[in-house]
């Protein structure tokens, strides 16, 4: 008989958040009448409660340590849950001891000491993150594992008076690790040479980024600051293509299905992290910040381009 209550742990960051999402739809296909609970922070709560795979979404899945009733609260939140099996999709040292949380009694998929299924391919490290999932849950039973309906995005962007047609563009990445940034001044001179307005999408941190695309390109729209995660996946399923670095909004808009050019440098290697969607096209470069504008937009010309 199939475990009636599931536990799903996938904590960050959001790039991976996304690329769990093909796990996360084959587990509710494989347990379509249990109670299927994730256990995320919260910054993904919001996305996630929209999405059709779970019955509830915990937010609290990564107190400090140093936090010791905030620990004590999720510790005894997992073992009275009582849950029959655990896909611990994080894989991190971190959610490898909460199979002390839940107890003894669940069934157990991921890295922990005593798993009941353990994911032991010594090489999964060196293995792209779907592909990783996939066979992490094919050693617990589940071996399909189909690319993920991706409808239920479909959050109100009424408010950001876009026009009908669009592109997007994902300058920003990590503020510690700049190599993953394209330059501005590139991105405004790809957006200069487009056939349709483009769109600017961020966090507040990337405003300067936007500012200085909108420089060379005056018919941009700054969005940094002003979507949610809800509405960055609603703009990816309506817009005509997406241009962004290795982060976790182009993540985002790729598995919505949006035509999207993925940019990595050395910082990130996309044999184990590139964004995976319907139409996806990467451009690996050397440093990043040498990549030309002529090679990129050939790019997006040729995933625009009708089959």
């Amino acid at each position: 008989m199939k475990p009636a209550s599931i536990l799903v742990i996938k904590l960050a960051a959001l790039g991976d958040v996304v690329q769990a999402f093909p796990a996360f739809a084959a587990i509710r296909a494989h347990h379509p009448a249990a109670r299927i609970v994730l256990l995320t922070t919260p910054p993904f709560a919001p996305l996630l409660r929209r999405a059709p795979w779970f019955d509830e979404v915990w937010s609290d899945g990564r107190p400090a340590w140093s936090d010791l009733r905030a620990v004590t609260r999720l510790a005894l939140r997992l073992r009275r849950a009582g849950f029959d099996r655990v896909y611990d999709l994080q894989t991190s040292g971190r959610s490898s001891r909460y199979r002390w949380f839940t107890g003894p009694a669940p069934e157990w998929s991921g890295i922990a000491r005593g798993a009941s299924h353990p994911h032991a391919n010594p090489q999964r490290d060196r293995m792209h993150t779907l592909e990783r999932q996939r066979e992490q849950l094919a050693l617990a039973g589940i071996h399909h594992v189909p690319a993920p309906d991706m409808s239920w995005m479909a959050g109100d962007v009424s408010g950001l008076d876009l026009p009908p047609r669009f592109g997007l563009l994902i300058p920003g990445a990590s503020p510690g690790r700049p190599g993953k940034r394209w330059p501005a001044a590139a991105y405004a001179a790809l957006a200069a040479g487009l056939d349709l307005p483009v769109a600017v999408l961020g966090g507040p941190g990337e405003r300067e980024l936007a500012a200085a695309i909108r420089a060379g390109a005056p018919g941009a729209i700054d969005l940094t600051g002003r979507t949610t995660l809800e509405q960055i996946g609603a703009l990816g399923r309506r817009a005509a293509f997406a241009v962004g670095n290795d982060t976790g909004p182009t993540h985002l808009v790729a598995a919505s299905g949006c035509p999207t050019v993925a940019l990595f440098g050395a910082d990130s290697d996309p044999a184990l992290c590139a964004p995976r969607g319907p139409a996806v096209s990467v451009l690996r470069h050397q440093p990043l910040d040498s990549l030309p504008v002529a090679t990129v937009a050939e790019a997006l010309a040729r995933l625009r381009r009708p089959s």
